[in-house]
């Protein structure tokens, strides 16, 4: 019973994210974990976080083998499942003690604060956090950054949990059939239901859906040219990927000469729109140069650059109509298995595919904040969205709006691309700033400070939008406090799992005392 249940809490989390977006259901997997540790060991705990973390990541994480097989999606899920070992673990020591759900709805928050920075600088998919942009527990990023929403979510949860979990733990174990009173359980399910009651009030002071309110406004142009096809060789054909985004942006500058459309003061291109280095290449550089003085405004484009010596760079460059290439960011977190090879020879002894990818990206060094026609945005590149310090530290230097570039091809028809944006949600309303996700192939979206998206793009189809956006310059609460809220939480919680442990080192020593008795209550109420 314990398996089965540990099974649909993992289900109930993937069916939270996109593309089904059954944002309650997320508390779903922090309320059955929380019911099937409750009084086990330390050992059942792992492995029952195990079996969860495995029914979650496993279909969440389908689009990573689409194109190169089914030992890198398996491994990465299992990889990843294994923090949910350590959380069962640590749940079934703090459930134990008084005000368990508190210390395990932390342990969530830490659970992912690990997998975020581990191994290979870690791998944020899938955070609690991120499935809630329609939902109350949303607005809590204004104030503690995802860290928070998910410790909401997770609280709800285990609060709930505390209701059913003693009865429920002792069946499970063939022991007692004794229920809570219903007082006790009326007023766990209240405390339960003021969590996402004070996301609803949150809700109030957050900026709202206008784009040009806020701050001084700018016209931006985004363009998603799209891609002669998916997967893995979407670049075979490498300069129709740059045509594709010149030709958009041509159209789009003889709509403005035309009086159609508001001649834009910035204009973003998506990474990989040049994966010719137009540092080298004349022609790209010339094909780009076109497309900047015909639309007459600086191109935020997104190229491939060959070079430092055997490296690549993956970098954002603001190409200016006059002068050309200025300011670029080189993206500071390649994606590992992806854009580097670590232990190649290795991981060559599982799979010859890593040598698909021939030449590893070299890593930038300074946060992606570029003036681009005197605005000031914010540049992190595909993956980097779903690492809180690298969008952080973008808004700390000054970032009145925030860019995703980001190339999906690689995912095809997958979810990927909608999970992706979902993080771009929340990451608006953590720093209140309006974000633009630029994608070659889709899904490209405008979203608004408060987390709504205003105008997006369909999968492997051209698209253009211009719009008057605020630079907004106000912080919040969670740019203020940075990794504070994570590593409170984080660190409380890690606390209670040290003192449960010191409590059962008591336990045992009272046990093979004599004179003392021992307790035949078994574990304390939640």
């Amino acid at each position: 019973m314990a398996l089965l249940l540990a099974v649909i809490g993992g289900l109930a989390l993937w069916l939270a994210f996109p593309p089904f977006d059954l944002w309650p259901l997320a508390a779903v997997g922090p309320l059955l974990l929380m019911l099937v540790v409750f009084g086990r060991s330390a050992r059942g705990g792992a492995a029952l976080g195990m079996v969860m973390g495995s029914a979650f990541f496993l279909p969440l994480l389908t689009w990573t083998g689409v194109f190169v097989g089914d030992l890198p999606w398996v491994a990465l899920s299992l990889a990843q499942a294994a923090f949910f070992a350590l959380m069962g673990t640590g749940a079934a020591l703090v459930s134990r003690l008084p005000a368990a759900p508190l210390w395990a709805a932390g342990l969530w928050v830490a659970q992912e604060a690990l997998r975020s920075r581990l191994p290979f600088g870690g791998f944020p998919w899938g955070r609690l956090g991120f499935s809630q942009a329609d939902g109350p527990f949303a607005s809590f990023a204004a104030y503690g950054g995802v860290p928070l929403v998910t410790f909401g979510v997770a609280l709800t949860g285990t609060t709930l949990a505390a209701s059913v979990a003693r009865p429920v733990g002792r069946r499970l174990r063939r022991g007692s059939d004794r229920s809570p009173s219903r007082l006790r359980r009326a007023l766990t399910c209240a405390a339960a239901a003021i969590v996402p009651a004070l996301g609803l009030l949150a809700w109030l002071p957050l900026p709202g859906s206008q784009l040009s309110e806020g701050g001084e406004p700018t016209t931006v142009a985004l363009v998603q040219g799209n891609v002669p096809r998916s997967g893995l060789d979407f670049n075979a054909q490498r300069r129709a990927v740059l045509d594709n985004h010149v030709q958009q942006t041509l159209e789009l500058a003889e709509r403005v000469d035309g009086g159609g459309t508001p001649r834009p003061d910035v204009v973003i291109w998506p990474e990989n729109s040049s994966d010719i280095d137009p540092y080298q290449n004349p022609d790209a550089a010339a094909a780009i140069d076109r497309a900047a003085r015909a639309v007459d405004a600086p191109i935020l484009i997104g190229a491939v650059l060959d070079g430092p010596g055997r490296y690549l760079t993956n970098a954002g460059i603001v190409w200016d109509p006059v002068t050309g290439p200025g300011e670029r960011y080189a993206k500071r977190h390649p994606v590992p298995f992806g854009e580097y090879m670590p232990a190649r020879s290795f991981f060559r002894l599982f799979s010859e595919q890593v040598d698909l990818l021939r030449r590893d990206f070299l890593p930038g060094t300074e946060p992606g904040v570029l003036d681009v026609g005197g605005v000031r945005l914010g540049d992190v590149i595909c993956f980097e969205v779903a690492y809180d310090g690298l969008v952080s530290d973008v808004v700390d230097g000054g970032a009145s709006l925030l860019v995703v570039q980001t190339n999906n091809a690689t995912f095809g028809y997958t979810a990927e691309s909608e999970q992706q944006l979902a993080m771009s949600r929340l990451r608006a309303i953590e720093h209140g700033r309006t974000v633009l996700v630029a994608a070659t192939s889709g899904i490209s979206a405008v979203v608004a400070p408060d987390g709504t998206v205003v105008d997006r793009s369909e999968l492997f189809m051209p698209y253009v939008f211009v719009g008057s956006l605020a630079q907004r310059t106000q912080t919040t609460t969670a740019t203020r406090m940075g990794a504070v809220p994570e590593a409170a939480l984080a660190g409380l919680s890690g606390a209670a799992v040290l003192a449960a442990l010191a409590t059962d080192r008591r336990s045992r020593r009272a046990r093979t005392t004599p004179e003392h008795s021992i307790d035949e209550e078994g574990p304390r109420d939640l």
